[in-house]
């Protein structure tokens, strides 16, 4: 644009390109009118009746700059050749629509990296480090708890391994090393005393016949655990008949004849017996003493 057209004044500019406009679309006129001989002249007479016909006046020199400005396609945009340049210059002015999609794959990408991270491998983690807490708190109580050495080697064992489970990943074998651990713990917590039952109506001794030899008889005295509190006890008691363990509040040890006799005759004597304690299970041991002869091999079922 010269010197000139840059100082006119802005509504006949806009005039113009309205001019060149209107004459884009009105195509078969423009067809039309481009091949007669005195095309300029009909064509600025057609472009007259239409602003006229708007209301609009339009000055004849307007009319004149607009059909120029069609024939030397002024005012038409022409989009550059394709090149690199234009290719990234395209990407650009579209990063509107592909960046809130790419925005949406790279976020949802982190969130399913960050719950991976977080609700399995974050998991096993807390899980591994929880059970290693687990195993030395218990390891540690029965150290401190146990009188006799037998307790803390088994304690210290049994830590070892569960560690030893824990780096190999095994937190199955960790978990049983724990309760095994936990296990020792409460039967070193626990004391109680083992008495003899001497109710009116329940035995207080019984004899059985063993499978293996039907001439012998195996001698029982049964028995009950108290705790400080005067509570009865229940406790994990392996039969010598079945190998199974049971929970049970009574149970019977075995003993020689002698002992079966003389505790049979206290109980028919008044029907009281008169020395009823059999044992004791103190804290800080494994297993109980006892106070009378026994193997203290045991049946739940009599």
């Amino acid at each position: 644009m010269n010197e000139q057209n840059s100082k006119r004044p802005l509504d006949e500019v806009m005039l113009a390109m309205d001019v060149v406009d209107t004459l884009r679309h009105q195509d078969v006129l423009v067809q039309r009118e481009l091949r007669a001989e005195d095309r300029d002249s009909k064509m600025m007479e057609r472009l007259r009746k239409i602003y006229d016909s708007q209301g609009i006046d339009v000055p004849d020199h307007v009319l004149k700059e607009g059909v120029a400005a069609l024939k030397e396609e002024r005012f038409l945009y022409s989009p550059p050749p394709r090149s690199i340049a234009t290719f990234l210059a395209g990407i650009y002015i579209s990063r509107g629509k592909w960046a809130k999609g790419i925005a949406i794959i790279f976020l949802s990408a982190v969130l399913l990296w960050g719950g991976y991270q977080y609700f399995i491998v974050g998991a096993e983690e807390r899980n591994i480090s929880k059970l290693s807490r687990e195993l030395e708190a218990q390891r540690d109580a029965v150290l401190k708890l146990a009188h006799v050495e037998s307790a803390k080697t088994t304690a210290q064992l049994e830590y070892e391994k569960g560690m030893t489970a824990l780096q190999a990943g095994k937190l199955k074998r960790a978990e049983t090393a724990t309760e095994w651990l936990q296990d020792i713990r409460v039967r070193l917590e626990q004391e109680y005393t083992i008495r003899i039952v001497s109710r009116s109506n329940e035995y207080s001794v019984v004899w059985r016949i063993p499978d293996l030899n039907r001439s012998a008889r195996n001698y029982y005295v049964i028995v009950e655990a108290i705790a400080q509190d005067g509570k009865p006890l229940t406790l994990p008691i392996t039969s010598e008949e079945d190998g199974k363990i049971r929970e049970v509040d009574r149970w019977a040890l075995r003993v020689e004849q002698n002992v079966y006799e003389r505790i049979s005759a206290d109980k028919k004597d008044d029907g009281i017996i008169q020395n009823r304690r059999f044992g004791r299970k103190q804290r800080g041991y494994m297993k109980p003493e006892y106070f009378m002869d026994t193997t203290g091999a045991a049946i739940t079922k009599w």
